[in-house]
């Protein structure tokens, strides 16, 4: 790391804060736009910086100073061999700004500490069988606090906390084998409100798998895709949705529901069976149980290996096809670019089930669509605890708060 990097860090300023001018407004969007350029871009020179941003070079002069004496850029080496003075190039200073994304589930609870570049500094887990509030609350709040003074005299420059679980955590209880007390307790906890009692920094929620979504379009393949379906296989199933490179939440922030997505029509009075109980991992769970298996190993690289193997591949079978489904259906809707897959399983079985997915593609009637991919995520099981804390450090520091203004080559 420069040398300029670990210097002593001043107090964190109120972010990007009016200076005194009469296009107040105006100089903070620039500096975000500037800190985006530089995110999306890797370290540039000030020159670099103008033709991107489409900025004077007196005010990429005047904005990356204001950037540097807030502790928010440092300075590389110079580039030398070129004709006229030296180049020194910008990059956002790791130091600069910290959040923490905290992603609760049905299995595990996973807490993030999140630098100005985006990079995981810390990492937490807890496992459960289904979590239980009286003694997850107060986990909850405990190693979130202990990540925060874990940061020193760096503590002052977290930004935020993002919290990422589903909007019902007691959601199909009867699946889970859940009492409808235990389900109503959850669906009655309000998540967001529960964390900021418990820190100053400012508190933000976001479904887990549309916080998947996030971090998928921040640091993966969002970078290329502007429109996409995203899917995240879990314990359950759920998803995302990005338009023109933003998050599109839904009137009620709900948008990429997959889970409840019926997979078939309904047979007389019963109602249609839904993508969760196909194309999760809860069902690889239940076949591996049946069997007096472990459950767990739908999660690992045991899952491909035997004695898990056989119902691995049966599960592959009806997962495929469900999904199949839902990627045809999800086209014809929306007329999207590509499909993105995800999960918390191993990389291998996601390879597996995308394989088998887009196999099971082939045998549709594509009349009247334009037929899409699906391609693997390239954030893995960290992405809804990463898009969790992505969500304070963007909120800051992107030129469009509502997820995310694009600063391109």
């Amino acid at each position: 790391m420069n040398a300029d990097s670990t210097r002593a860090a001043p107090e964190l300023p109120q972010l990007l804060r009016p200076r005194g001018s009469n296009h107040v407004g105006m100089r903070a969007f620039n500096e975000r736009v500037v800190l985006q350029a530089i995110r999306l871009n890797g370290s540039l020179p000030k020159a670099d910086l103008a033709r991107l941003t489409g900025l004077t070079a007196q005010t990429i002069g005047l904005i990356t100073t204001r950037l540097d004496e807030d502790g928010l850029l440092v300075r590389h080496e110079p580039v030398r061999g070129r004709i006229g003075q030296p180049s020194i190039p910008l990059a956002l200073n790791p130091d600069g700004a910290f959040s923490i994304g905290i992603k609760i589930g049905r299995r595990s609870a996973d807490w993030l500490l999140v630098d100005f570049t985006g990079q995981v500094r810390q990492r937490q887990t807890l496992e459960y069988a289904f979590p239980d509030a009286s003694s997850l609350l107060p986990a909850l709040g405990e190693r979130l606090n202990a990540m925060r003074d874990g940061l020193g005299p760096l503590s002052p420059r977290l930004v935020g906390v993002g919290v990422a679980a589903p909007f019902q955590l007691g959601g199909w209880h009867r699946m889970l084998g859940l009492s409808d007390a235990q389900s109503t307790e959850w669906n009655q906890i309000d998540l967001r409100a529960q964390v900021q009692a418990m820190t100053d920094a400012p508190v933000s929620f976001l479904k887990d798998t549309s916080a998947a979504c996030v971090a998928e379009l921040v640091n993966g393949r969002g970078r290329d895709l502007k429109s996409f379906l995203y899917l995240f296989v879990d314990t359950f199933v759920g998803g995302g949705l990005v338009i023109n490179s933003h998050l599109h939440g839904g009137i009620h922030g709900n948008a990429g529901a997959v889970a409840s997505l019926p997979s078939c029509l309904a047979a007389g009075t019963l109602p249609p069976e839904q993508l969760v109980g196909q194309a999760s991992l809860w069902e690889l769970e239940q076949r591996f149980k049946a069997r007096a298996l472990d459950p767990s190993a739908a999660y690992d690289e045991r899952a491909l290996a035997a004695p898990f193997e056989a119902e691995t591949q049966a599960w592959l079978t009806r997962a495929a096809n469900a999904l199949a489904h839902c990627v045809v259906s999800g086209t014809a809707f929306l007329d999207i670019e590509a499909v993105v897959m995800d999960g918390s399983f191993c990389r291998a079985l996601l390879q597996r089930l995308i394989e088998r997915t887009n196999e099971a593609l082939t045998r549709y009637n594509w009349e009247g669509l334009w037929p899409t991919r699906v391609m693997a995520g390239s954030v893995g099981p960290d992405a809804r605890a990463l898009g969790g804390a992505l969500l304070p450090l963007h909120a800051n520091f992107a030129p469009d708060q509502d997820l995310f203004l694009k600063v391109g080559a």
